[in-house]
């Protein structure tokens, strides 16, 4: 593959570009929340303990191969492409990880990089590898490597504390509430890799790879978008409680799910709008309110809710209303201590 400093022609770069512009409304607000609050980042570090972002490069860098010109190139160039068109100052490094199971992420905190595993580079194409180096691009972009750290600090706390039962409860609800968080992040990211990689089939193509492996001649979108659609209306109330308990530990959205959330983002008109110029500028980040970020994660929920047809959602509809409207109240009141 080519070397280059810009990407393909028919790719658009997005100057200046916030996250806010494809993060997802409830991972926006909680990220708006965690950046007003001064001090957060450096708290976050100290608490970390074990987490040693100079140590875990060095273990990737002696135990994995670091992509380069001459080395991995085409990924290393793909790398290159996803900075440049989401204006991403520094480059992050990239390293491949012998794995047989598919995986990447982002790790770090002041100079985050991607660690993608070999599973990884033998289920994808090349478009489709792009879209996930976009996607942790994106997380880096976010913010989501530092304040997704403090999801597996709690985590571990909450094991150490599980003989106590009030606060292994409460932790757990602290836990949730952020795997929630995280699952939503997760979202975002998609979007995000969408905007670096520009191809919509490409995106849809790779999540559903991670569903059904690499027999991509046995597969259809169009089939997988329809398994989503039986996923949120099929069944019961029974049948809905079963699917809020089998989120319950996990920090990814189900494949079907983030296939049929990347493919209705598209269709809003939201993906074709940024790449027409219009998007908010991280230059205007500080002015976020938080207040407007919580309105507009509620109003998501209430969306969601609303299209939703799944009988256990209908049944619960008033509840979590109830639950939105108490958080709303406490994020303004919280907003105009902060002011």
């Amino acid at each position: 593959m080519r070397s280059m400093t810009t990407p393909d022609r028919n790719r658009v770069q997005l100057p200046g570009i916030s996250s806010r512009a494809y993060e997802h409304p409830a991972d926006r607000s909680a990220l708006v929340a965690m950046r007003s609050l001064s001090g957060f980042d450096s708290v976050l570090k100290r608490m970390s303990g074990l987490f040693s972002e100079r140590r875990l490069r060095l273990m990737f860098l002696a135990s994995a191969v670091r992509t380069t010109d001459t080395q991995f190139r085409a990924l290393h160039d793909m790398g290159r492409d996803s900075a440049y068109i989401l204006d991403l100052h520094r480059i992050p490094e990239i390293y491949v990880q012998q794995d047989p199971q598919v995986s990447a992420m982002a790790i770090g905190f002041d100079e985050p990089f991607i660690v993608v595993s070999t599973g990884l580079l033998d289920l994808m194409d090349e478009e489709e590898l792009r879209f996930v180096i976009g996607h942790e691009t994106s997380h880096i972009l976010s913010g989501h490597a530092v304040y997704g750290t403090m999801l597996a600090i709690l985590t571990r706390l909450a094991t150490r504390v599980a003989w106590i039962p009030l606060g292994y409860i409460g932790l757990r609800v602290i836990v949730a509430a952020l795997e929630e968080w995280q699952r939503k992040a997760e979202m975002s990211a998609d979007r995000g890799g969408l905007l670096a990689g520009q191809d919509p089939d490409a995106a849809l193509r790779a999540l559903m790879k991670l569903a059904g492996g690499s027999r991509l001649h046995e597969m259809n979108i169009e089939a997988f978008l329809d398994q989503a659609r039986e996923y949120d209306t099929g069944g019961d109330v029974r049948d809905g409680l079963l699917k809020v308990l089998n989120l319950i530990g996990t920090t990814h959205p189900f494949a079907v799910t983030r296939v049929a959330e990347l493919d209705r983002w598209r269709r809003t008109g939201e993906y074709e709008n940024i790449l027409a110029g219009n998007y908010p500028r991280r230059e205007d980040d500080a002015n976020a309110k938080i207040t407007e970020e919580v309105k507009a994660a509620a109003n998501s929920y209430r969306e969601s809710w609303s299209q939703s047809q799944d009988p256990f959602i209908g049944v619960l509809r008033d509840v979590a209303e109830g639950a939105v409207n108490a958080g709303e109240r406490i994020f303004n009141k919280f907003a105009r201590r902060e002011n």
